[in-house]
């Protein structure tokens, strides 16, 4: 195995972790908006809130190592995707901002209000939609090279049915793995009224999210056929994937083993987003950039994937430690104790 197939590989797991986690983070913070809009967070915001206090500040520890990373580890993205992601970029990182301070004064403050509460929800939904931008760009045509530079091409990328393919998949996908989680975490907590709702949520968002995923696929057919035809030839992971998301649907609907149905939902998602990156391989950009033709030198992949595992062996056990010890300890999701930050 080559330096460079490490370092994408050690990248790419850094983002599935934060395709994960934050996706419980931002559908819980808009699953909680949402019904204390419609005047009915005696439900859910407890529940919620028990989950969100302990975790919401780790959340973008892997999304600032993969970034760092991936300028590490391959510096010509910097030339290629820094200013044509000058917008969508600058928007995520400023609703992060926002979502972090709304969090903040609807939490801790010492008066409530709708609006802190609605805003953080519904940043969080923003927040995946700006960052799947850059999915698109990289299957290629909708950046050019005007005078040696890369110059991106917004009415392309904003009227392309591929990029609100993607969109909407994002958002799917990010409510369709909170309310699947989210209703796990509310029958360990023994809450009836919580989970049926999550339950229901989930239920809701399992169709979206498959059908926008194939809708995917449809899409590359014609936008890129290279991409596509190495996704068919690997059809078997994803044939794979779609019987844990039929497993996961099928205990959900027989209300069974909530904690299985989110094992099989994670490796759902794990299947198709690694095949995803295969399938892409050996491409960064569509038809710039290659894994190959933008690596850094050895020794500087070498300590960077030293440093990245470190890393990962901090933040895993860390993470252990936040869930053994708040949010799957037995009197915490009950109630019986409180989180303090």
């Amino acid at each position: 195995m080559t330096l460079e197939i490490i370092g994408i590989s050690v990248l790419w797991l850094f983002l599935f972790g934060y395709v994960m986690i934050a996706s419980i983070d931002f559908g819980a913070g808009f699953f909680n908006a949402y019904n204390v809009i419609f005047g009915r967070e005696h439900v859910l915001t407890t529940v919620i809130q028990r989950y969100l206090s302990p975790v919401w500040e780790v959340t973008n520890v892997f999304l600032v190592f993969f970034f760092v990373g991936v300028i590490g580890f391959f510096p010509k993205t910097a030339f290629y995707y820094g200013t044509s992601l000058l917008v969508p970029a600058s928007i995520a990182i400023v609703l992060l901002a926002i979502r972090g301070s709304y969090y903040a004064f609807a939490t801790y403050g010492s008066i409530g209000h709708k609006g802190y509460t609605f805003m953080y929800g519904l940043s969080g939904l923003f927040i995946p939609a700006s960052l799947s931008i850059v999915l698109t760009i990289s299957e290629g045509g909708f950046i050019d090279m005007v005078n040696e530079k890369p110059v991106l091409d917004y009415f392309e990328l904003f009227t392309s049915p591929l990029t609100w393919s993607i969109v909407v998949l994002s958002l799917a996908a990010v409510l369709y793995i909170s309310a699947v989680f989210l209703t796990w975490y509310a029958s360990k907590a023994g809450d009836v009224k919580a989970t049926e709702l999550l339950r229901k949520y989930a239920l809701i968002w399992s169709l979206p999210t498959m059908i926008t995923a194939s809708g995917i696929i449809v899409e590359l057919r014609a936008h890129n056929s290279e991409h596509f035809n190495r996704i068919v030839d690997l059809g078997w992971v994803f044939g794979l994937s779609f019987l844990l998301f039929v497993g996961t649907v099928y205990l959900l609907w027989k209300r069974r083993s909530y904690g299985v149905a989110f094992g099989l939902l994670a490796g759902q998602f794990a299947l198709a987003f690694f095949g995803y990156g295969v399938s892409h391989y050996p491409y960064l950009l569509y038809p710039y950039l290659t894994l190959y033709d933008s690596f850094t030198n050895p020794a500087m992949a070498i300590s960077l994937i030293i440093a990245f595992l470190m890393g990962l062996g901090l933040l895993i056990p860390s993470l252990y430690l936040v869930f053994r010890l708040f949010v799957f300890n037995k009197d915490y999701v009950q109630g019986k104790e409180d989180y303090h930050a």
